[in-house]
């Protein structure tokens, strides 16, 4: 099965993610399928390929609790269930 997930970069107390498609199976920090966006919880920053998400998301990849989070505040769930 196809998650998507965080995949965790940057410095010690500096840390920022990557929102990338990856099989459940595979470590945190393996090797993605696909990268699909950015997010910064220091500060709030995020960035995310909708499109490629979106057709992620309909091929039958289950988001993670933080990536939903993050997904439902940028209202992509609206764009997945549009005809």
């Amino acid at each position: 099965m196809v998650k998507l997930r965080l995949k965790r970069f940057g410095k010690k107390r500096e840390v920022s993610y990557r929102i990338i498609a990856i099989h459940d199976t595979s470590r945190r920090d393996g090797r993605p399928l696909e990268e699909l966006g950015y997010y910064n919880p220091r500060t709030n920053e995020t960035r995310l390929n909708v499109p490629a998400i979106v057709q992620r998301l309909k091929q039958g990849a289950m988001p993670t609790e933080t990536v939903r989070s993050i997904l439902r505040k940028a209202q992509v769930f609206e764009q997945v269930n549009a005809p």
